[in-house]
């Protein structure tokens, strides 16, 4: 098989086992293709579901994510990860709101121009939305080409993606548009996956070079491994009297941007100093916790947490950095990164305990 005999192969394969009921195909529209194909970005589909439902379910419509505050679309983020994708979402929703009149364009240019939306991701929501021929290419969907045209190198690397690009391209039917791309997706999500593809279900084997050549896994190639640096930071786990935790929110541009999160120092700096000046009180306990390790796609973050007992309420806190009191039990109600929200509930019973003296 060639280029044009993958769409009927496709095609045939996906209206037998295709995924046909995702929330997202209910009541299709660009808005919900939109925030479906955000979300699934480096996401499994099981765990997408149920920040979807959730999150459409409080937001249904552009316009009711374009009036949100931010720290709403954080919230109902919150555990999913790669959180510049929420805010991108959430200013995009203002830009259609303010330049669109609050109607998704049909234009795939204008909708690259959108923040946070790719050729891929725009390609995506015009041709499942609307029909629109557009190719995608999506980490399955370089799989399943790479494979079945046995691309030689990682998909990271621009004469790689060129070449992917100009087969997608020549892939991609005139008609069934949506269901050709919902199926590509799906074949590289349910049988051609990364280790252990189920090449004899396969609907493109019989032309699949890789599988020709015995070696299916070896294509693509992945990216050039490299050891992860390690990163130290202290954080601090401030209770006042009434048993709540300080929280500070974070700055937008950077790891967990706008997010609220504890207090962070350097290793080498003092704990009452910095509570002096942010507080205007000094401690009475400082307790160090067992080190969590978080890992990031670039390096591991060595997170030291930090017990801080106050005897008294703060004289004063500094305004320099948004920040709020938070109960640890009820630390979901606020839009924070899953390391911090753990690390609140796994240590929100030793919190509670009675004081002890100072260490």
């Amino acid at each position: 098989m060639d280029a044009e005999d993958l769409a009927p192969s496709l095609l045939a394969w996906f209206d037998r086992h295709g995924r046909k009921d995702l929330p997202w195909q209910r009541e299709s529209n660009p808005y919900r293709v939109w925030v479906s194909e955000i979300m699934l970005q480096q996401t499994r589909v099981a765990v997408v579901i149920p920040y979807f439902e959730r999150f459409v379910g409080r937001f249904p419509a552009v316009t009711d994510l374009a009036a949100a505050d931010l720290d709403e679309v954080l919230r109902l983020w919150s555990g999913l990860g790669y959180y510049a994708r929420a805010r991108n979402l959430h200013k995009a929703a203002r830009l259609l709101v303010a330049e669109h009149n609050g109607q998704f364009p049909t234009d795939i240019q204008h909708v690259q121009d959108l923040p946070g939306i790719g050729r891929s991701t725009a390609g995506a929501i015009l041709s499942l939305a609307l029909g629109q021929r557009h190719p995608i290419l999506d980490g399955n969907v370089k799989r399943v080409l790479a494979r079945y045209f046995s691309v030689p190198g990682w998909p990271g690397q621009n004469r790689v993606l060129n070449r992917l690009w100009a087969l997608a391209e020549a892939c991609t039917p005139t008609d069934s548009i949506g269901a050709y791309n919902q199926s590509l997706m799906d074949l590289g999500a349910t049988l051609c996956t990364r280790q252990k593809p189920d090449c004899t279900r396969c609907p493109l084997a019989q032309g699949c070079r890789a599988l020709a050549r015995g070696e299916p896994t070896t294509y693509p190639e992945p990216k050039p491994r490299k050891s992860l640096p390690i990163r130290d930071t202290v954080m601090l786990l401030v209770r006042n009297p009434a048993g709540e935790i300080f929280l500070e929110r974070r700055p937008l541009v950077g790891i967990w941007g706008g997010l609220w999160s504890l207090p962070e120092r350097d290793p080498g700096q003092n704990v009452a100093e910095w509570c002096r000046q942010r507080l205007g009180v000094v401690p009475h306990r400082v307790e160090k916790l067992p080190v969590r390790r978080h890992t990031f796609s670039h390096f591991h973050l060595d997170i030291l947490p930090v017990r801080v007992e106050l005897r008294s309420e703060p004289a004063a806190i500094c305004d320099s950095t948004p920040a709020t009191w938070c109960d640890p039990r009820r630390a979901d109600t606020l839009g924070m990164a899953a390391p911090i929200a753990g690390i609140l509930r796994e240590v929100a019973d030793v919190l509670q305990k009675p004081s002890g003296g100072s260490t």
